[in-house]
């Protein structure tokens, strides 16, 4: 017998901040920028994205655009989305210099 396969969305998994730091902390450790802003899309959708359009201004299909496969966000809307979510970008000194 095959076994039924469903669609995995990781936004049902992230139901804590710590857990989010984590999901986040991972995908700025690609260095993939596609997959930073679709990370960064998850965390909205768990967040709830209504809310998120709601606390940066941005409408909710500007940011399902965004933030899609497909999206390429700015900058501005990428930080106003990480302070509405509670997430911070921070920096350090690369040991390859």
């Amino acid at each position: 017998m095959a076994e039924k396969l469903t669609n995995y969305d990781p936004a049902e998994d992230l139901g804590s901040d710590e857990a989010i730091a984590v999901f986040m902390a991972e995908a700025f450790q690609t260095n993939d920028v596609a997959y930073i802003s679709h990370a960064l899309g998850v965390v909205a959708r768990a967040k709830g994205m209504a809310q998120i359009a709601s606390q940066t201004g941005l409408s909710r299909e500007q940011l399902y655009r965004s933030f899609s496969a497909k999206g390429n966000p700015t900058l501005k809307t990428t930080l106003a989305v990480m302070k509405a979510l509670g997430v911070q970008l921070t920096t350090k000194a690369s040991a390859a210099a």
